[in-house]
């Protein structure tokens, strides 16, 4: 494809979906990050999104290197599970991956939705990755009777592709259709209708996905894992146990832990502490961490400690200390503070986050108190955040002493937080921060006077892990 086309593909997807890709969607801060300097109400940009030239696009795209048309692709969003959760099987294949959030689009002329089903039949993958992308952000019932035909095709690759289709636009008129397809002779063809029901959720596909945990394809498996992951059913857990304790797929037993923690099946307690003990991939030991964290039982607790000392992994440690600071467990000190000395910094930001989520009348431990002079700015945002929560009046000498040397105004202003809330109301100090040249700090010290729960919910330094499938 030569330079003018490449270009021009680009370009048209920038014009293209730039806006309507935002249409309806909030603009959202994280907490701590951008709150107070950000707008966070809603904004409304459908009216300026452009028009989409369909049969422009398509020209455009024949021909394009995988790289360029992954990029055009993402723009076509649909709604999904979380970032990295698509389809198992895309025309692009492992060339493209999309985020998957839904976007609020304008509906398509009936003559340009006919382009989009003629470009999925296309031999050419950029064509079908991006008619495929365009036709999900329609109306189930404007598709779905069209993608279930297609269904029906006696070509795989057709059938494929309308699998997926047919999970972007969670057609619930595909469930039957979908069901019948999960015994089709293409691994392919398996692995998306899985999928697709997973996220239309209908619970008539319960016992048709289980039924395909015995799969001999891994990525069959993997996906009709996670799509009852999303059924809300705890009928399906003693199967979960079981893959997540034999399969011989990490990436099947990674999701089958997933979907465990998804489900908050405290059933599946005693194996995803066996598996994080024991599984020999340290992704699946981290997605066992997070899942026996959002199951919250307490049971848990010493094999999450285990790991936290432990594992070699800096994520599976990282995940533990998150967990075991989600279960806001007070017996627990003495291991997060333990952990506040880890050579990761990003273990130490959550084992101070952790430490916090103890909340009042807990007495901050030395470790915590060591992080204030961390090398890593995040820490030492964490750190003063959890020392704000604890409230601990005899930790105000080392927030005096690391408020003096302290130079990032996120973290200053942290301080400042912990101060207030840790009882500081001496003269001195407070006439010092109300005489400085930075405003951020004069903002601060006037929200500390004010009272000490003006500064919530900000700062709030949310860890990081989320290993999601």
């Amino acid at each position: 494809m030569n330079g003018a086309t490449m270009q021009r593909l680009i370009g048209m997807t920038l014009a293209t979906f730039a806006f309507s890709s935002l249409g309806g969607a909030p603009l959202e801060t994280r907490s701590g990050e951008l709150a107070g300097r950000v707008d966070t109400r809603s904004v409304d940009v459908r009216s300026a999104a452009a028009p989409i030239d369909v049969t422009a696009l398509l020209t455009a795209a024949r021909g394009a290197p995988p790289m360029i048309c992954s990029l055009a692709s993402r723009a076509v969003n649909n709604w999904g599970w979380g970032n990295g959760s698509d389809a198992p099987v895309t025309p692009l294949a492992p060339a493209v991956t999309t985020t998957d959030d839904r976007r609020f689009r304008d509906a398509l002329s009936p003559a340009d939705i006919q382009k989009l089903f003629e470009g999925i039949g296309s031999d050419d993958a950029c064509v079908r990755e991006l008619s495929v992308r365009l036709i999900g952000t329609q109306k189930a019932e404007t598709v779905g009777g069209d993608l279930v035909t297609r269904l029906g095709s006696s070509d795989a690759a057709m059938r494929t592709v309308a699998a997926l289709g047919l999970g972007l636009v969670e057609a619930p008129n595909g469930v039957d259709p979908l069901i019948r397809t999960l015994r089709d002779q293409s691994t392919d063809v398996r692995a998306n209708s899985a999928w697709a029901l997973g996220r239309i959720e209908n619970g008539r596909a319960l016992n048709p996905l289980i039924n395909l945990f015995s799969d001999d394809a891994e990525k069959v498996r993997e996906a009709a894992v996670a799509a009852v992951g999303h059924m809300e059913s705890t009928a399906a857990v003693g199967a979960l146990i079981k893959v997540v304790r034999e399969d011989n797929a990490a990436s099947v037993r990674r999701v089958a832990a997933w979907a465990l923690g998804n489900l908050e099946a405290r059933e599946g307690v005693d194996a995803l502490t066996a598996v994080l003990a024991h599984d020999a991939d340290a992704r699946v030991r981290e997605m066992s961490a997070w899942a026996l964290g959002n199951i919250q039982d307490r049971r848990a607790v010493p094999a999450l400690s285990a790991a936290l000392r432990g594992d070699a992994d800096e994520r599976v440690r990282e995940t533990a200390v998150w967990s075991i600071g989600n279960l806001e467990d007070r017996s627990s000190l003495d291991v997060l503070a333990a952990a506040t000395a880890d050579r990761n910094p990003s273990v130490r930001g959550t084992a101070a986050w952790a430490i916090g989520q103890l909340d009042e009348n807990v007495k901050a431990p030395p470790g915590l108190l060591r992080l204030l002079a961390d090398d890593n700015t995040d820490v030492r945002l964490k750190s003063a955040w959890a020392l704000g929560q604890l409230e601990d009046a005899s930790a105000l000498p080392a927030i005096r002493d690391a408020l003096k040397v302290e130079k990032n105004d996120r973290v200053r202003r942290a301080l400042i937080r912990a101060l207030t809330k840790s009882g500081e109301s001496s003269q001195e100090t407070l006439t010092q921060l109300l005489s400085s040249s930075d405003p951020a700090v004069r903002e601060a010290a006037v929200r500390g006077i004010a009272g000490a729960r003006s500064f919530d919910p900000w700062p709030w330094p949310w860890p990081r892990p989320r290993p999601f499938p």
